[in-house]
């Protein structure tokens, strides 16, 4: 039996059908996509003055995206060709050269490439396509909500989870072709795969949310402190800015975040799988992920399906009580199902029960953090009912209140990693590293396989965002009974947002973490073999006792920091630009009375310019500084920089989240207070004020800066992978040239983020007058 050709990678019957299946998996995965589509966009679009203020976002964001992809496109056509050439400068593996011992070095160049565009394409999609239809949902789950609370619900959540099977598909689909075509070789074209996608995203993260977030301090800072409005606003001129900020930052870039997530832990899976078939001769450790991920593709569908029901459930103590509660619910749906599937999957095919184990670690890893982190963030818990009532004594106590809970939230999201690390360890500890490094990725992939319910989660807060700034933008003038409970039910579903945001980051940094750990294996592999050839030492560990990998250690420690910081600083002087315009508009005669309309292509030209001015410096320092670190230090220290850059970034990254969802939802809690100024309660308060304060310091914490460090980590990790051979054998004085020259890229990076935005020329600037 040959299915596909597989019978040359010593596939059985069984596990080419197995492989078949996961294909035509990724293919059910895309067409559930489309069936949730054509439900979602049956439903109505609201009134005429709901479409207007609709048609405005959508057409502000998608000019964001189509300028964002010309700022970008020349620097994937040159990383293209620098991916082709890799293989000439870092001679294809031992695997490549027995699955293809003629022209092996272009094969595998046409393969690493064509993987590279396939990956970044894709996460090009999943970001777009996922944009465009959380764009859709909006404005129709705003007119639902004037009808009933679980029609609004259905409608964010069900366009949430489009973004989701899409994820799933595609990316299932890329990681299984690969395999087929290059069998044992494939982690030489997958490391091309996994580097595309992640690419794009650090591109789409940083960029999206430079912009969400500039707009929407600067919305906040005028309109709700200075001027005493609504969030949403018309007379504001940035709201519109504000809301096209949620679709490019929330839903393009985390889409396209969470979906290179869910292909470097398949990269990382396979490439430790392959080393265990050298090893063992078992064709399991391939197949066996890959299954694992198709069953958990079926548990998303089943789970995801199953959350209009729990509001009405026949058993009362099943019953949900709000938005979060039923997507718990069906999350716990679909880790029952793929927590099953893989026992029997691991006792009947593997033969071996720890599989189903490990897949079990990872789905608990993932169940675990959205009570974590909805401890942390959500509005009737503890922590943040502490920062409202810290609010009463002012902004310094409240911000100091919210940085508590962020540093506090970081350290138990680590421990639970830790703790998912040690139960690996304890599983195949008695087999070997390379098993323990293997047990780790399978907890990664057990972790993302519901990747449908996280991506659902995340997409519905901006969805339920957006709906709710139409409704206010619409509404502003109506008062009677259906437009106030239709305001209330878009307000509550809102602030469950916050949470569903911040579980999902929580989820993709600690998949970095996984991904980044697992691919140590191939690190420490690759170099030996270098130096194996060359007649070096081998090294089979990397000591953090010695100084160079100390001092690796201590920059990659630092790197987090300054991405940051960065990030930050180009949030604050946009934000301070919108900020002038916005005042500079409310000056206008005829603002404050609604009867003329601000110009909100101006703001929406201001966000625009601020963060594609970030796109290249910030990619240019992920991908440079490991080079550099790489061939000054050498390639030991690499390592030591590598795992600074995880344990920095992944507690930076939790803090940054957390701290800025709980600030958030603390401000949204005083807006459900009875307003009323003399008892310093709801909008409008001293307290309010205190509290809107507090949301935007975080706004740029939680959508910017936390995640953008999901992409950057494992942009630094595939960098390394890449490059880590050439380092071992490079030497003379040809590397510290070299090194030169990247050092100075990275200072003029870092100069080129430092400096102000200049907006766009006339022409430009009139392609996003559509948006006025």
């Amino acid at each position: 039996m040959d299915i596909l050709g597989m019978a040359r990678h010593g596939l059985n019957a069984f596990e080419q059908i197995a492989v078949l299946g996961v294909v035509v998996t990724a293919f059910i995965s895309l067409l559930y996509a489309w069936l949730l589509r054509g439900n979602v966009l049956k439903k109505d679009k609201g009134t005429p003055k709901m479409q207007e203020v609709w048609e405005t976002i959508r057409i502000g964001a998608d000019s964001y995206l189509n300028r964002q992809l010309k700022t970008i496109l020349p620097a994937i056509l040159l990383l293209t060709v620098a991916l082709f050439l890799s293989v000439y400068v870092v001679p294809p593996s031992r695997e490549a050269l027995h699955e293809f011992p003629q022209n092996t070095q272009i094969i595998v160049a046409i393969g690493r490439t064509i993987a590279f565009i396939m990956g970044a394409s894709f996460s090009l999609l999943v970001g777009q396509l996922g944009m465009r239809m959380a764009i859709q949902a909006s404005v129709r789950s705003a007119s639902a909500a004037r009808r009933s609370f679980n029609e609004a619900l259905s409608i964010a959540y069900y366009a949430g989870t489009i973004t989701g099977m899409l994820t799933d598909g595609l990316g299932l689909f890329g990681g299984t072709v690969i395999f087929i075509v290059f069998g044992t070789a494939a982690p030489d074209a997958l490391l091309g795969f996994g580097f595309g996608g992640t690419l794009l995203a650090l591109f789409m993260r940083v960029g999206g949310g430079i912009y969400t977030k500039a707009a929407d301090v600067g919305a906040d800072l005028v309109g709700k402190v200075e001027k005493d409005i609504p969030e949403d606003d018309p007379r504001n001129a940035a709201v519109v800015a504000d809301l096209v900020g949620d679709n490019v930052g929330d839903c393009a870039g985390m889409a396209a975040d969470i979906f290179e997530s869910y292909e470097v832990t398949i990269v990382s899976a396979l490439i430790l799988g392959l080393a265990l078939v050298a090893q063992t001769g078992e064709l399991k450790w391939i197949v066996y992920p890959l299954v694992i991920r198709a069953i958990g593709v079926i548990s998303s569908i089943l789970g995801t399906f199953t959350v209009p029901i729990w509001e009405s459930f026949p058993l009362k103590f099943l019953r949900a009580h709000d938005a979060e509660e039923a997507m718990f619910r069906s999350y716990e749906v679909s880790s029952v199902n793929t927590v099953l599937w893989a026992f029997v999957l691991a006792i009947a095919y593997g033969h071996d029960w720890r599989l189903g184990l490990l897949t079990t670690i990872g789905v608990g890893l993932a169940v675990a953090f959205n009570p974590l982190t909805s401890y942390f963030t959500a509005t009737r818990k503890s922590p943040v009912q502490e920062i409202i009532k810290s609010t009463k004594f002012g902004p310094a106590t409240t911000i100091l209140s919210g940085l508590s809970v962020g540093m506090e939230s970081s350290v138990w999201a680590l421990m639970v990693i830790v703790i998912a690390f040690v139960l690996g360890m304890i599983v195949y500890g008695s087999e070997g590293s390379l098993y323990v490094l293997y047990a780790i990725a399978m907890i990664g992939i057990g972790m993302l396989s519901h990747t449908g319910n996280n991506v659902a989660m995340d997409s519905y807060g901006p969805i339920s965002d957006n709906a709710n700034g139409i409704g206010e933008m619409a509404w502003h003038d109506l008062d009677d009974d259906t437009t106030k409970r239709a305001r209330q039910i878009m307000a509550d579903l809102d602030a469950v947002g916050n949470t569903t945001k911040a579980i999902t980051k929580g989820i993709a940094i600690a998949s970095a973490v996984i991904a980044a750990v697992s691919l140590f294996a191939s690190f420490i592999t690759d170099i030996g073999r270098v130096q194996e050839n060359l007649g070096l030492p081998v090294i089979d560990s990397i000591r953090v006792s010695e100084t160079a990998v100390f001092v690796g250690f201590l920059i990659g420690g630092a790197l987090p920091w300054l991405f940051s910081s960065l990030a930050i600083k180009a949030v604050s002087r946009a934000a301070g630009q919108i900020v002038e315009e916005v005042r500079n508009q409310f000056r206008i005669p005829g603002i404050m009375e609604g009867t003329v309309k601000p110009d909100y292509a101006r703001v929406v030209g201001i966000s625009t310019a601020s963060s594609q001015k970030e796109l290249i410096p910030l990619a240019t320092i992920s991908v440079l500084l490991p080079l550099v670190v790489g061939l000054v230090l050498k390639v030991e220290a690499l390592g030591g920089f590598l795992a600074g850059v995880i344990l920095s970034g992944q507690m930076l990254a939790v803090f940054m989240a957390n701290a800025g969802g709980a600030w958030d939802n603390a401000k949204k809690g005083i807006e459900d207070e009875p307003r009323n100024l003399e008892a310093n309660t709801g909008k409008g308060s001293e307290r309010h004020k205190a509290g809107v304060v507090g949301d935007t310091v975080g706004d740029p914490l939680k959508d910017t800066a936390g995640p953008a460090l999901n992409p950057m980590i494992k942009v630094v990790n595939l960098v390394s992978l890449l490059a880590a051979p050439l380092m071992v054998s490079a030497s003379g004085i040809v590397p510290w040239i070299i090194a030169v020259v990247l050092l100075v890229a990275i200072i003029w990076a870092i100069g080129r983020s430092k400096q102000p935005a200049k907006l766009f020329v006339q022409e430009e600037a009139k392609s996003e007058s559509a948006a006025d």
